[in-house]
């Protein structure tokens, strides 16, 4: 697990091999996307607004 700089998102974990996206908000969570690139997991914890990218891409582009 890795902990964002973010007021948007508490934490991130990837399962790689898995393709799932983990992700605790400050109030809840875990909540898991499904079919997420790693290219996608390292641009969101690298990402100057994390919550910015996850409204733009993740949330649009990836199930629950």
């Amino acid at each position: 697990m890795i902990k964002l700089n973010s007021d948007a998102i508490k934490a991130v974990d990837y399962d790689p091999a898995r393709r799932l996206l983990h992700i605790w908000f400050p109030n809840n969570g875990p909540y898991t996307y499904y079919g997420v690139p790693e290219r996608v997991y390292l641009r969101l914890v690298n990402a100057a607004s994390p919550g910015t990218f996850f409204h733009e891409v993740i949330k649009k582009n990836y199930a629950l």
